[in-house]
């Protein structure tokens, strides 16, 4: 290693909401392509080149739940064999594989009490999934508070990805190009800056020689020029054209990342691409920080205001009554529901809706999410209605 060498970690977000995918292939075929392709094309890519790829790969569990359904399988079959593609998936090395939570809530602006489930379902579906337990997680959204680090350590994971520009070293040396540890009540974990600015760029549209340059003049500005650099870039790997491109030399996989896999086959290009769990292997961080409270769209207002998902009054409303369903629905545990057989069946179909209401993206999307989102709120209030009447009598 020297400081001509800077390591790479390139990683993607995968993420749809429950029934989404039956959605798009029923009602807009085009569409429902463009994103199964998004799933595919990084194996492909990733494959052609195993001497030097490496990749980070992100799904929720609610993700996962869809590409395994048997209604799923069959209704894409003559697009895709998602059932190869999981299993290319897990048995490639040069993958890494990370969690996040199962129906992509806003971890921050979700009661604490609903967190030990989300991370454990979407771990448990991950290891179900590809053979092996997730190392690293990426928040959804990108939303994360140090009081969710005792939650991801006891949920098995050893580092998270955080937006750099929140990242706040204890030694007060602004430095995004190394990790950091954080603790938390008694409990650390690994972190890893993802750098904003280059991050956009790979969502929107870049080229390997202008990558070389930007990194180049960074780190060169950095403080520690010549140790060893780590740049992290994350985004979501399903959005926009960039990424849903059929006509692929014209998207992500075919003008960017072919060429510069290309490029890292020479001896002359000073990225290389690394693995996370590795990195952090050779490089175990030194230096301890705190990360202020974070999401991809963050208000910068003294409490906590993510402004995709609580802006308008109406946001803000539905926000205090999903909330108030988890509290309804532990109030029922509290009181022993758990423990009556005749309720176990309407208690599980209760807690799922109260967990699915959580999803991120019903709040941000559009009208039409929104719509979908006070139905589940419907739904999940009846129930919870019926469950206390049922344990008064």
């Amino acid at each position: 290693m020297n400081g001509d060498t800077f390591f790479h970690a390139l990683g993607l977000q995968m993420h749809q909401p429950a029934g989404n995918l039956r959605r798009l292939i029923d009602e807009n075929p085009w569409e429902a392509e463009q994103i199964i392709r998004c799933y595919q094309r990084p194996l492909r890519f990733v494959q052609y080149y195993g001497d030097v790829a490496r990749l980070h790969v992100g799904f929720s569990g609610v993700l996962l739940e869809q590409l395994r359904s048997p209604d799923i399988i069959d209704r894409y079959r003559h697009l895709v064999d998602l059932p190869q593609l999981l299993a290319d998936y897990r048995d490639n090395p040069n993958i890494e594989l990370l969690g996040t939570g199962y129906f992509h809530p806003i971890f921050p602006a979700i009661p604490p009490a609903d967190w030990n489930e989300q991370l454990t379902a979407g771990r448990d579906m991950m290891t179900a999934t590809f053979g092996r337990q997730p190392r690293g997680f990426f928040p959804p959204e990108m939303a994360f508070s140090m009081d969710m680090i005792p939650a991801l350590v006891q949920a098995g994971y050893d580092y998270v990805v955080v937006d750099d520009t929140y990242v706040h070293p204890q030694d007060g040396v602004i430095d995004p190009f190394r990790p950091y540890r954080a603790c938390h009540d008694g409990y650390c974990v690994s972190i890893v800056p993802c750098d904003r600015a280059l991050s956009d760029a790979q969502q929107s549209g870049l080229d390997p020689t202008w990558l070389e340059h930007e990194v180049r003049e960074r780190v060169a500005a950095s403080p520690r020029p010549h140790e060893p650099r780590l740049i992290s870039t994350w985004c979501a790997g399903e959005n926009g054209g960039w990424f849903r491109q059929l006509h692929e030399h014209a998207g992500f996989f075919g003008f960017y990342f072919a060429p510069y896999m290309e490029r890292v086959r020479s001896s002359h290009y000073p990225l290389r691409p690394v693995l996370l769990s590795e990195y952090l292997g050779w490089q175990r961080p030194s230096c301890s920080a705190r990360v202020r409270a974070s999401a991809w769209d963050l208000s910068h207002q003294a409490r906590f205001e993510f402004s995709n998902w609580d802006v308008t009054p109406h946001q803000q409303q539905i926000a205090v009554i999903i909330n108030g369903l988890s509290q309804r629905y532990w109030g029922l545990i509290g009181r022993g529901a758990a423990q009556l057989p005749d309720l176990t069946s309407e208690l599980m179909t209760a807690r799922r809706l109260v967990l699915e209401t959580q999803t991120s993206c019903y709040l941000c999307w559009d009208n039409a999410w929104l719509s979908h989102l006070e139905q589940l709120i419907q739904q999940a209030a009846a129930l919870l209605d019926q469950l206390e009447q049922r344990l008064s009598v």
